[in-house]
């Protein structure tokens, strides 16, 4: 069974004391794909260390994340351009808008998000979205963009029925973590009404561990407990929610 971790930040300082022994335990239990977000120039070492220290594992992405973007948010594009020009990723991400922390940079993340847009469509690369608080202003955004070369993940997705419709419409998958096994999370009530071809996994580690980890840090072995519900939610076998949703991650990121 293989499986797929398609949003998890592995080179977080919480992973710094056992981040090998974390991959491995996920490994064990066929988790075998891991796609790397970015969030600004800071990482961008770690990341290329993560690459190296587990080949043909892990899968990055250039972007810059829109809780990162400052008052020197034209310095961070930039270095995301130069990180384009020199070699291949998967996906621009996490970008997006999010308005739950702070609203002064609101203006500055819009132009963000737009260029890094532009910057997916110029090299036909998805994009990975990060949304919270801000479905409307994404939403106005991707109008703006939508096409056949616009594509990609809503990331962690949260969202209503309504919503997940016109996410999917932009041609998004929905990226589904530890949410869904939260008892307010929601999702859970209509998910069955959305078609498994537009789902993919994602833990978002250390961040957002599902029950019953909730409120300790996420790791990629927690990812079976989103495939367990997911596979209730579905009445299909564990095995084949995993397929499905690893086979809808290789048409986003080709590989």
């Amino acid at each position: 069974m293989q499986i797929t971790d398609t949003h998890i930040h592995l080179y977080s300082e919480a992973f710094d004391e056992d981040r090998t022994q974390v991959v491995e335990q996920a490994m064990a239990q066929g988790i075998e794909r891991f796609f790397i977000p970015a969030i600004d120039s800071a990482y961008t070492e770690s990341m290329f260390q993560l690459e190296r220290d587990f080949p043909g594992k892990v899968f990055l992405m250039a972007g810059l994340h829109p809780t990162h973007v400052k008052e020197n948010f034209r310095e961070e594009l930039d270095h995301v351009r130069h990180l384009l020009s020199q070699r291949k990723f998967w996906a621009i991400g996490e970008t997006g808008i999010d308005l739950y922390w702070d609203k002064t940079f609101f203006p500055q993340q819009r132009v963000a998000f737009k260029e890094q847009i532009a910057m997916a469509k110029e090299l036909g690369l998805p994009i990975v979205i990060h949304c919270r608080e801000s479905f409307d202003e994404i939403f106005e955004v991707l109008e703006e963009e939508k096409g056949d070369d616009l594509y990609g993940i809503f990331h962690c997705f949260t969202g209503t029925y309504e919503q997940a419709l016109r996410a999917i419409g932009f041609n998004m998958k929905l990226g589904i973590g530890g949410v869904v096994t939260f008892k307010n999370g929601k999702i859970d009530t209509f998910l069955d009404k959305i078609g498994l071809e537009h789902i993919v996994l994602e833990t978002d580690a250390p961040y957002l561990a599902p029950a019953p980890f909730r409120g300790k840090r996420n790791q990629p072995a927690y990812l079976m407990q989103v495939l367990n519900k997911l596979s209730d939610i579905y009445g299909l076998p564990q095995g084949e929610v995993a397929r499905i949703t690893t086979e809808n991650s290789k048409q986003v990121f080709g590989i």
